[in-house]
């Protein structure tokens, strides 16, 4: 068995989520090599401190402007000249885009947001369904697999350095595979993607209003935390898609999830349950929110926050 992952950059370095891709294939006890886009020596030599030996550096003029349709063929092609069998994807928006194409391209089977692997008789992925209600374990039964991991559930580790090998690889790529593509990509104001955040804290309707968010936005601040939002504050217009947490928005596994005036509603809880801690606060003692959380504050987020705001600056 051999295992190819997708390492994701972000302005020059690579994203969390491909050394979490590493550690996942690590586990596999599986051959491993790695393919980066249009990659450079610095961020590709970071691999070998988690245990990754080779990277297969796609260079093409076509994929300086991203995109998928283009990227997937030309991880197709790595992952037939590799002789890869299984292929690992962070199940971000990137991983959630190409998956699916290199599956096609491979006739593989797909499974996506896994959040557990394992190596027995073949690969069994494990990942939630129902809202998170449930898990299911599943095996591929074809002789090619691809996979999406879920982002900050399978925490990167590092392990004696080794040197890596950059193989360049010229993809076979025409004008044609990108008659779409990605000319540019914009974050307001430095701000954290919520998927690859360690904190986030969280606002729901309960803020009442958007001029109410730098509550949440002066704690985020001060944790070093992303920020967050429900689907009801955004179909408002109060805060931005990209923000949105649940079902119909991203799912995150951060190691601290602060809910403020969420009041739980499944769909949200489908996209934050499996945070490593929750804190939720929020009003009403009977909000369903209480019963995923860790730690819970019965009080108005208006008195709450501002005092928790100062006890964290303090420390």
């Amino acid at each position: 068995m051999k295992t190819l992952i997708f390492l994701e950059t972000q302005d020059s370095s690579l994203k969390r989520n491909s050394y979490e891709s590493i550690t996942a294939a690590r586990s596999l006890g599986t051959e491993m090599v790695g393919v980066i886009i249009n990659g450079n020596s610095e961020s590709i030599n970071t691999v070998s401190e988690y245990g990754l030996s080779k990277v297969v550096n796609i260079n093409s003029e076509i994929l300086n402007k991203y995109s998928s349709v283009a990227v997937a063929k030309a991880v197709e092609q790595v992952a037939k000249k590799e002789l890869a069998d299984t292929i690992l994807f962070s199940a971000n928006s990137t991983g959630q885009e190409l998956a699916p194409r290199v599956s096609i391209l491979l006739e593989a089977g797909y499974i996506a947001d896994v959040i557990a692997l394992e190596n027995s008789n073949g690969l069994i992925a494990t990942k939630p369904v129902f809202a998170s209600k449930a898990v299911v374990k599943s095996k591929v039964s074809t002789p090619n697999a691809v996979f999406t991991l879920r982002p900050n559930v399978f925490t990167a580790s590092k392990v004696d350095s080794t040197s890596v090998s950059i193989e360049d690889f010229t993809a076979e790529l025409s004008s044609n595979d990108a008659s779409v593509e990605v000319k540019s990509i914009e974050q307001a104001g430095g701000k954290l993607d919520v998927s690859e955040a360690q904190i986030i804290v969280s606002g729901g309707r309960g803020v009442k209003n958007p001029e109410n968010f730098n509550i949440i936005e002066d704690l985020a601040g001060v944790l070093g935390a992303a920020v967050g939002a429900s689907r009801a504050v955004v179909d408002a217009g109060w805060r931005p898609h990209g923000e949105q947490i649940g079902q119909t928005g991203k799912t995150v596994s951060p190691n601290l999830y602060i809910a403020c005036a969420i009041s739980g509603a499944v769909q949200h809880l489908a996209g934050m349950s499996s945070s490593k801690f929750i804190l939720a606060i929020n009003k009403d003692k009977d909000a369903p929110i209480f019963k995923v959380a860790d730690y819970g504050i019965v009080g108005d987020i208006f008195e709450v926050l501002p005092k928790l705001q100062e006890k964290i600056k303090a420390i």
